[in-house]
């Protein structure tokens, strides 16, 4: 008696030691994870590779100005009946306006911090107006420094948001008293605005997200305990992998932005949740089987270890492979979500067992598991679809088949040709309503031209050239100085014989129609001078569109080999690898085509961001791979045992309501991205939650298990031990 009780204190206290480590990690882990959002980056300019013309062109124009690559414009733009006095008076209020205190939206002073609006300004800049033509408009150029509006506040805070909402504020005050209505758009504001929705990452999102969770697992559960612990485990993954990811990105060794984190959460609470549930589960089973729940923890362990790991590892590397993006903001992802799927697996296998093992069976209350030699019986809901598909495999894969590709067939209308910054909100922030209003009086592109470099020689060839363009409004060289109204122009600026000219477009600079006009501009004047080279906004995000769709024919034939040599290795079979990952594949296309139909006509999206195909590619073909792996990993298991056909029978009807669970957890946690009021967001939200529910109830359900009946043993091969 003895001996067994001392053979049960070593593992319990190398369980309480397991638990005592990683309070003890996360108790580090947990200050640097608060932090993370300090050291995003959220400019497309950073994302771009140094050998594309974009690049190249910032990278020449530093020559032209201190400034270059650095201003970052916010449009103040007042709308009313111009008169000269009026224009006079704007004049004087902004000449004040860079030795304004920081304020809140409200016009209360910013607790703890000293800062005027002009620390963040360029320096050496005049504020003045613009009349429109119409004359019933205003338009005042604030140009930000982008160094220091990136920075934080002496209060943890961003300062672009804060800056911005001082602008509203001080604007919005003057216009009340001036007879004009005010709104604050161009970039600043823009990205002032996307910056507050991402500060929303660390807790509504969050927060969200547990809640989420928790409510899933009460009612997986039915318990009022049992939930808390797979909870915990996944916020102690979070919190790790959050802590690890601030440190590499504090020393630029990985790139960080709002996306890639807004996704790290819902990435690390779905998978790590859906690693316990499997855990879970299989150590509820091997209770009815063991007198001693460490026996049955280890039986458990062993069971769940291999595929739980071959699901993290198929996971990990597909991310991996985004290393090899010329983006840097998808090479960012990559080692962001894998550095959250290694954490997510290293937690469930260590601290979670150990947890359950602490709590004991009573962790299962009201439904706690005894040692009865209780088998799982074929009987239930998942029973039933194991016998239909047992019973007609070929109607039941000929049905899903044909429902997948209906649905992939309508890809063709997915728009996957990149959204502008405007069309990227769910909401209609002021530097939206803005914008618009500022259409309806200037050209779209007054605040961002697209840029040429260009020798001097040829400058009055290429301004013929470009006036002759359809969608471009003025041409205009860059002079020595700053042109201020009524006084002479400056000089035209001139270095190492090249020259600088600004074209400003009829259509907002990042818009579709603004893209689209890069190659012609570019054509235009690579004709006339084959050294020069455009650059600017416009010509930014076409760069970034041209490396996104490079990225996507690079990387998923590279996942799709590794998914497939994984699967391989895992199952011991060719013939099962190369099933499992064409219904995943077909999964994927179907998915597509489903989110085409929801966002043309049911929530009115624009279209889609470039990169939107390869990231719901990775999380789709990675996370959707790991039902089968659940479920073929058991039905191998049960093959060797039973039988491949009996086997398939007992893998549906006991993995089906564990692998159900996970997928409506995983569905759910990324759904919750849809609360932050961003289109790039809410479509991966959409399209990934779709994705995993199809993969769930579809093809891990009905098609992979009647294409199984239909190989039979076949399925193992080249393995010939199984029947």
């Amino acid at each position: 008696m003895s001996s067994t009780k001392t053979q049960g204190r070593k593992p319990l206290w190398i369980a309480i030691v397991t638990i005592v480590a990683w309070l003890a990690i996360s108790g580090v882990a947990g200050p640097l994870f608060g932090n993370l959002s300090s050291v995003q980056k959220n400019d497309n300019a950073d994302f771009l590779p140094a050998q594309v013309e974009a690049q190249k062109f910032a990278n020449e124009y530093k020559a032209f100005s201190v400034n270059a690559n650095r201003e970052l414009p916010a449009l103040v733009l007042f709308v009313g009946d111009v008169t000269p006095e009026k224009t006079a008076s704007a004049n004087a209020f902004l000449a004040t306006l860079a030795n304004k205190p920081l304020v809140d939206i409200d016009g209360k002073k910013l607790e703890g911090v000293d800062k005027t609006i002009g620390d963040y300004l360029t320096s050496g800049q005049q504020l003045f107006t613009f009349p429109s033509q119409d004359g019933k408009a205003l338009l005042a150029n604030v140009p930000f420094d982008n160094s220091n509006a990136a920075a934080q506040l002496s209060n943890k805070k961003p300062a672009l948001p804060a800056v911005v909402n001082a602008i509203r504020f001080y604007s919005d005050e003057f216009a009340k008293s001036s007879g004009f209505e005010t709104h604050v758009t161009g970039f600043a504001a823009i990205f002032a605005d996307l910056f507050s929705a991402f500060g929303a990452i660390d807790s509504t999102l969050l927060l969200t997200t547990v809640i989420v969770v928790a409510l899933i697992l009460i009612v997986v559960y039915r318990s009022p305990v049992l939930w808390i612990l797979p909870l915990l485990s996944a916020l102690i993954a979070e919190s790790l992998a959050g802590a690890v990811i601030y440190v590499l990105a504090k020393r630029d060794l990985i790139t960080l932005d709002g996306q890639s984190q807004g996704i790290l959460s819902v990435l690390v609470i779905g998978a790590a949740t859906d690693y316990a549930l499997l855990l879970i589960a299989r150590y509820r089973e091997e209770l009815h089987h063991y007198d001693s729940r460490f026996d049955a923890m280890k039986t458990a362990w062993r069971g769940v270890v291999e595929p739980i790991i071959a699901s993290g590892s198929t996971v990990t590397l597909g991310l991996l492979v985004l290393l090899l993006a010329q983006l840097s903001n998808s090479r960012g992802l990559g080692p962001v979500g894998a550095i959250g799927i290694v954490a997510s697996m290293i937690t469930v296998l260590t601290l979670l067992p150990a947890l359950l093992v602490v709590f004991g069976r009573w962790i299962f209350w009201p439904k706690i598991p005894r040692h009865d030699d209780k088998d799982e019986k074929l009987t239930g809901i998942w029973s039933k679809v194991a016998q239909a598909t047992a019973k007609s495999p070929k109607k039941f894969a000929i049905i899903t088949t044909v429902i997948l590709l209906v649905f992939a067939s309508f890809i063709t209308t997915l728009k996957a040709t990149g959204i502008s910054t405007t069309e990227g909100f769910t909401t209609r922030p002021d530097s939206l309503i803005g914008q618009d209003i500022l259409l309806e009086h200037f050209p779209g592109g007054q605040s961002q031209p697209t840029q040429i470099l260009i020798m001097e020689s040829k400058v009055s060839e290429a301004i013929a050239a470009l006036k002759s363009i359809d969608g471009v409004s003025s041409v205009v060289p860059e002079v020595d100085g700053q042109v201020i109204p009524g006084q002479p122009m400056p000089a035209i600026k001139v270095i190492n014989g090249k020259v600088v000219l600004d074209a400003t477009l009829n259509v907002p600079a990042d818009s579709k129609e603004g893209r689209n006009l890069v190659p012609v501009i570019r054509d235009a004047v690579h004709s006339i001078d084959s050294e020069s080279l455009v650059g600017g906004i416009s010509a930014t995000f076409y760069d970034v569109d041209v490396a996104a769709a490079h990225d996507r024919n690079l990387i998923i034939p590279i996942v799709l080999l590794l998914i497939a040599l994984v699967l391989g290795l895992l199952l011991r079979s060719l013939v099962a690898a190369a099933v499992l990952l064409v219904t995943v594949i077909v999964s994927f296309v179907a998915t597509l085509g489903v989110s085409a139909i929801f966002f043309n006509h049911v929530f009115g999206f624009a279209g889609t961001d470039t990169g939107f195909p390869l990231f719901t590619f990775i999380f789709l073909v990675a996370l959707g791979i790991d039902y089968n792996i659940f479920l073929m990993t058991r039905v191998r298991e049960e093959a060797i045992k039973i039988g491949t056909i009996a086997g398939v029978t007992k893998g549906v009807t006991v993995t089906g309501g564990v692998i159900t669970s996970a997928g409506v957890v995983l569905a759910a946690t990324f759904t919750v991205l849809g609360v932050l009021p961003l289109v790039a967001l809410a479509e991966i939200a959409f399209a990934v939650a779709f994705g995993v529910l199809l993969d769930t109830l579809v093809v891990r359900s009905i098609l992979v298990p009647s294409l199984v009946h239909l190989l039979g043993p076949k399925i193992w091969w080249p393995a010939k031990n199984i029947k």
